[in-house]
C-alpha cells in the first residue's frame, strides 16, 4: 500500500514542480503559496484553471512545449531580430514579450515599428492599443484605437477588438460611453463575452441587482447555443457563475 502512495507522491511532486515553474515564469506567484503549502490540491486546480487552457490554446507537443518553457518563444524571436531587425520580426518579439506580460517591452518595440512608411500601419496601432491596455494604460490605449478607427478605410473589424475598446474607455473613467458601447455589442454581437464585463463595470459602480442580472442572463443564454458555442463560452459561464456566489 506505502509503495503505491509513494508511486503517487512523485507523480504529485512533478506535477507541482511544473505548476511552480510554470507559475513563476507567467508572473501566476499569486498561486505559489497554495502549489507550496497544498501540493496535492493546489497541483490539481492550478492545471485546471491555468495550465488545460495553455495547452488547449497549443497544439500536442507544441502547447505542451509553450506551457512549460513560457520564454522560449522569446528568446526564438530575439535570436531572429539579431539577425535581421525588420518591423516583421520586432513585431513578432513585441508580441512574444506581450505574450508573458512584459508589456513595457512589449509596447516600446511596437512604437519602434511605428514610423517611416509604417507610420499609420493599422496592424501596428491596433497591437499599441492591445498592449496598453493589458499594460493598465487606459488612455493611450484609447488614443491608438481612436486613431485606428480615423483610418477612412479601417474599422475593428473584431467583437473581440470593439470589447477591448469599450473596456478602455470603462478603465479611463468614461462611463456613459462605456456602458453605450457594452449595451450596444450585446445588442449586435449577442457577446457572452460583453455581458460578462458589462455585468463588472456595473458592478464596479455599485449596480449590484443590474450585475446580477447579467450573469444570470449569461447561464440562461449560453444553454439556447450550439454545442460548439456552449464549449468557446464555458469561461463565461464559470466567471458568472463566481460572480453570483460571492453576491450571495
Amino acid at each position: 500500500m506505502f509503495t503505491y502512495w509513494n508511486d503517487y507522491y512523485y507523480i504529485v511532486i512533478i506535477f507541482q514542480a511544473i505548476g511552480v515553474i510554470h507559475a513563476l515564469k507567467t508572473g501566476r506567484n499569486q498561486w505559489i503559496y497554495l502549489l507550496i503549502f497544498l501540493p496535492l490540491i493546489g497541483a490539481i486546480a492550478y492545471f485546471f484553471m491555468e495550465l488545460l487552457p495553455d495547452l488547449r490554446r497549443g497544439t500536442n507537443t507544441k502547447g505542451l512545449s509553450k506551457m512549460v518553457f513560457p520564454n522560449n518563444d522569446i528568446k526564438e524571436w530575439e535570436r531572429k531580430v539579431q539577425l535581421s531587425d525588420s518591423v516583421t520580426n520586432k513585431l513578432g518579439l513585441s508580441n512574444a514579450y506581450a505574450a508573458q506580460k512584459q508589456y513595457d517591452k512589449a509596447i516600446a518595440l511596437s512604437l519602434e515599428c511605428l514610423s517611416g512608411y509604417y507610420a499609420d500601419d493599422p496592424a501596428i496601432l491596433l497591437q499599441l492599443a492591445q498592449q496598453y491596455f493589458m499594460n493598465g494604460q487606459y488612455q493611450e490605449s484609447i488614443y491608438y484605437f481612436n486613431k485606428l478607427q480615423s483610418k477612412s478605410s479601417t474599422s475593428l473589424k473584431s467583437v473581440e477588438d470593439e470589447l477591448l475598446y469599450v473596456r478602455a474607455l470603462a478603465g479611463a473613467g468614461e462611463t456613459e460611453n462605456a456602458e453605450n458601447g457594452y449595451k450596444r455589442i450585446i445588442r449586435i454581437h449577442h457577446s457572452l463575452e460583453a455581458r460578462y464585463y458589462y455585468g463588472i463595470f456595473l458592478k464596479a459602480q455599485g449596480r449590484n441587482e443590474e450585475a446580477k442580472d447579467q450573469f444570470q442572463n449569461i447561464r440562461t443564454e449560453i444553454k439556447l447555443l450550439p454545442r460548439y458555442a456552449r464549449n468557446r463560452n464555458q469561461k463565461w459561464q464559470r466567471l458568472a457563475l463566481k460572480e453570483i456566489m460571492l453576491s450571495k
